[in-house]
């Protein structure tokens, strides 16, 4: 076996239906005794909830969380945390909100701005020290490990109303982390089991959540696979993949599970010949059989294309003519990535995904 380093992150999660109301017992687990509670605007009445369930531990409501983390909504939201003297935050929503507790948290010394999550989509920011700020229409990147979120509730309950759209779009956005962790440079054994396992178990919900979005049970495998993808995307280097999804995100303010669920197939095939073990587990998780990992990276648009998921890039926004802008800013900066960053062949892929043209395997594509 190749030798490898694993590092568990300090993260304490909460899993099961009903666990909202143990928010209170984690409150008192950190040592915080005034809690800031974020949201964004369309979440602002399960934000009230949260707050009348903490009484007087909740200092107020911040529901102005946006998308991509504006750097202004960043700033206001520490200046209302300064004001009110929070000495934590509680964060309930998808990647927006969480990435705004980051962004609180990002600026207080020696982690002494705790988070605690309370994720109602798939996104898996929750168990990673990544933060993004975006400003000036360039989203970066950074980890930090103060931002990673001290404890974390997994309740399946919160996610019942998530729209069906979001939803697929949220669970293959799961899904994208898992995929770039199995062709990691810094990826080992461990992650390995852990990315196979959250594609498996992301997609094995999705048909059964569109059949029945009330479904309970699938509900909780869908939470219980982004637990999983998001530990993955919080133990190893982002690839390719991240690296398109936060510049078009950023850049041309596309919506942020979207944009993966549409980037996700051809930043696969684009890899795919030179990380064939990848390949081969994801297909593996999805069902295709042991021997056809080439199929995979078109059996993730088949995924996100038969239960309606957006599969082009044109139809959630994105002009055409700023397609040669979003493939110099990919190749900018390098990071690593199993297939050099090639100019050409990155703007090819962004066509591609533009016009929603289903990968070839890997001995076709261009």
């Amino acid at each position: 076996m190749t030798p490898f380093t694993y590092t568990a992150l300090p993260s304490r999660v909460v899993f099961g239906a009903g666990s909202l109301q143990q928010l209170g017992r984690e409150i008192e687990a950190i040592g915080a005794t005034r809690a800031l509670v974020l949201s964004t605007p369309e979440q602002v009445a399960s934000a009230r909830r949260v707050a009348a369930l903490l009484g007087e531990r909740a200092v107020g409501v911040f529901s102005e969380a946006r998308m991509h983390v504006p750097i202004d909504t960043a700033r206001a939201a520490r200046a209302e945390a300064r004001r009110l003297g929070a000495d934590c935050a509680v964060a309930i929503g998808g990647g927006s909100t969480i990435g705004l507790g980051k962004a609180i948290a990002l600026e207080a010394a020696d982690g002494g701005f705790p988070i605690i999550a309370i994720p109602t989509t798939y996104a898996g920011s929750e168990m990673t020290s990544i933060y993004g700020l975006t400003e000036g229409g360039v989203k970066k990147t950074g980890r930090d490990p103060k931002v990673l979120p001290r404890s974390v509730l997994y309740d399946p309950e919160l996610t019942l109303t998530l729209p069906i759209g979001m939803t697929l779009t949220s669970a293959l956005n799961a899904i994208a982390h898992a995929a770039e962790g199995l062709y990691a440079h810094d990826g080992n054994p461990i992650i390995a089991l852990m990315a196979e396992e959250g594609i498996r178990a992301a997609a094995a919900a999705l048909p059964k959540l569109a059949a029945d979005p009330h479904d309970l049970e699938a509900r909780s495998d869908a939470l219980y696979a982004a637990w999983l993808c998001g530990s993955v995307l919080g133990n190893v280097s982002m690839g390719l993949h991240h690296k398109l999804c936060h510049t078009l995100g950023g850049t041309f303010d596309l919506p942020h599970a979207e944009v993966h669920t549409v980037v996700l197939p051809h930043a696969l095939a684009y890899n795919a010949a030179a990380a064939p073990e990848a390949m081969r587990r994801i297909g593996r998780a999805l069902g295709l059989g042991a021997d056809a990992g080439a199929e995979a990276p078109g059996a993730v648009f088949d995924l996100a294309r038969a239960h309606g998921a957006p599969v082009a890039l044109r139809d959630i926004g994105m002009p055409e003519s700023g397609l040669d802008r979003a493939a110099d800013l990919a190749v900018q900066n390098r990071y690593p990535n199993p297939r050099p960053l090639e100019h050409a062949a990155i703007r090819a892929l962004l066509q591609r995904a533009f016009d929603g043209t289903r990968p070839a395997p890997p001995d076709t594509a261009g």
